[in-house]
């Protein structure tokens, strides 16, 4: 549940600064234990925004504030 909350919470953030750009959580099943962010790009490429994977414990530590995704995504966007 923790996960689901903090992927809408972030979800949101990044609708909000870049509406124009699809939000899907989980298109495939994530890895376990994971939190990450990934910008997939038209052309098919990606960018890492977040990985949560080697941070933690405690598990808060796995999940980044909304703002901060939001700011590596306006490195990205035109």
């Amino acid at each position: 549940r923790v996960y689901g909350r903090n992927a809408a919470a972030l979800s949101q953030a990044l609708r909000l600064e870049a509406p124009e750009l699809s939000v899907k959580v989980n298109p495939s099943k994530p890895r376990r234990g994971s939190f990450e962010v990934t910008l997939q790009r038209p052309d098919g490429s990606s960018a890492e925004l977040w990985t949560g994977i080697k941070k933690g414990p405690p598990r808060k530590l796995k999940f980044p504030e909304p703002q901060e995704v939001v700011e590596e995504l306006k490195k990205y966007l035109p």
